[in-house]
């Protein structure tokens, strides 16, 4: 019997997984795709933003140096100054300015090599989370396809074929057409489409007739990307399109002339694929010992590139939490804050794409929000509300505590030692920063010395606190003072990583 079997071998299941094994914990993952990669998730296809949060969650656990040479990018020499990133997204196709960006007003800023999002592909993301996940005993089988789920009191059953494999606990990763969400029986619920959109990379005869990047037109949208060929576009036909099969070069033809509003030809199509704007979200993330991760738990446009940035927060939110409480030593009601925290981020994520379809749809109505909406991405304000949501740094759990950095990831505290956060974190414990002269929670971070490393020293800036407990998925869940409060430590660290040792 598997401590966790993980069900899909994307991004966010290998993620999971690697946290789960980096625990101890003994975990399977089942894959249906008989080999990793495509050329869906190569360049230039397979590209995808993460936010600066999920490069952080790279970085914290020792992955973003090797995820940087998989995917070509050069480490940052600029990690310690404060500086504007180079690109800072779109809305509904408006691009931000990165210089408009206000970094004075994001909160609880410091320096830290993962302090700007970056480009990649799913396969280069892929490929660092499955040597890692190997590498800490993860087991992952390829080419399988889940028949059915069940549960008890004790364990899950995953059938496959004749065969069942066996475990305490299982989640499903399986991506917008869940399997395990279906057979588990969770509530999805959500609105229907206004679009379908297409990607496509094709040959183009007068490719100059498209305008390079986002394109936004009386009709809808389309997105002319760097590599040549490579091509989106969003109609407003409300769905209607049958996603059963791809879609042809004729109509992928006349839907790009319509939206474009040009006579452009393609003259052949080497891959192409659709999508709609349907948000949807399961009411819960847990239903007894199954739980669900990524786009098996919410669903929507991938408009602004939330999707995949959300599903790695999951993953990072829950993997330590599921590892403690499968391995006994997690306080009562630990894997219930997995749902309470990341549940209304998901929804959060789902207007933000609803608010991207609204503003783009083809009417007068939509045209004149545009105008508003750009005046307001002229402004700094403006620009720093929109990345400081898309980035993750405006991402706050509610732990009942108005101190306003408990709840929030951790700054890149750094002690005069050059010791970084980042540093201790990579073991996948928390960590207890003790700022302080005297040492004074030496001793009682002491009981729990196999959850939550130690480290103490003079800050290089400590944002005016004494001392900062820091969970293993990077959120701060206590401060403390110039002369920090022993037993407040205490009951926050027992609250989170359960009785001390004795």
């Amino acid at each position: 019997m598997y401590d966790v079997v993980i069900v899909g071998a994307g991004p966010v299941g290998l993620f999971l997984a690697g946290e789960l094994g980096l625990a101890g914990c003994s975990v399977l993952v089942l894959e249906r795709e008989p080999e990793p990669g495509s050329s869906w998730r190569a360049h230039p296809l397979g590209m995808r933003g993460l936010s600066a949060a999920s490069v952080e969650a790279f970085y914290r656990r020792g992955m973003l140096h090797p995820l940087r040479t998989a995917s070509g990018v050069p480490d940052d020499p600029a990690a310690d100054e404060s500086a504007p990133p180079r690109s800072a997204g779109h809305f509904g196709g408006m691009v931000l300015d990165p210089a408009g960006i206000d970094l004075a007003a994001l909160p609880f800023r410091l320096p830290s090599p993962a302090s700007e999002g970056m480009l990649t592909s799913l396969e280069a993301v892929e490929e660092v989370l499955a040597e890692r996940a190997v590498k800490l005993g993860v087991e992952i089988r390829r080419g399988i396809t889940v028949d059915a789920v069940a549960q008890d009191e004790e364990s899950v059953a995953v059938r496959v074929g004749e065969h069942e494999y066996a475990a305490r606990w299982a989640v499903g990763c399986d991506g917008g057409r869940s399997v395990v969400r279906g057979l588990a029986g969770f509530e999805f619920v959500g609105t229907q489409p206004q679009l379908t959109g297409y990607v496509m990379l094709a040959t183009v005869a007068d490719l100059e007739k498209l305008s390079p990047g986002f394109t936004l037109t009386p009709t809808g949208m389309y997105v002319r990307m760097p590599t040549d060929g490579h091509l989106g576009v969003l109609d407003f036909d409300g769905g209607a399109f049958d996603r059963s099969k791809p879609p042809s070069r004729d109509h992928l033809q006349a839907v790009l002339r319509r939206v474009s509003g040009t006579d452009v030809t393609l003259t052949g199509v080497q891959l192409a694929s659709s999508f709609t704007d349907r948000a949807m979200q399961t009411t819960t993330y847990r239903r007894g010992r199954i739980l669900l991760a990524g786009d098996a738990a919410h669903i929507h446009s991938p408009l602004g590139g939330q999707g995949l940035n959300t599903g790695l927060g999951d993953a990072m939110n829950l993997g330590w939490k599921l590892a403690a409480t499968a391995l006994g030593h997690a306080p009562d009601g630990l894997l219930d804050t997995y749902t309470r925290e990341r549940h209304p981020i998901g929804a959060r994520v789902l207007d933000w794409s609803r608010a991207q379809v609204s503003v783009m749809r083809p009417d007068p109505y939509a045209r004149a929000l545009q105008e508003v909406i750009r005046d307001v991405l002229g402004t700094r304000d403006g620009t720093t509300y929109v990345f400081e949501k898309t980035s993750g740094a405006s991402i706050r759990y509610d732990l009942g505590s108005e101190q306003p950095l408990i709840g929030r990831v951790s700054p890149e505290f750094r002690l005069d030692d050059g010791t970084r956060l980042g540093d201790l974190m990579d073991d996948g414990r928390g960590v207890v920063f003790d700022f302080g002269a005297d040492r004074g929670l030496r001793d009682s971070a002491m009981g729990w010395e196999s959850r939550i490393r130690y480290a103490a020293g003079a800050a290089k800036n400590d944002l005016g606190f004494g001392a900062v407990l820091v969970r293993p998925d990077g959120v701060v869940v206590w401060t403390g003072d110039r002369v920090p409060d022993r037993e407040a430590f205490e009951r926050a660290a027992s609250r989170w990583f359960g009785t001390p040792a004795a």
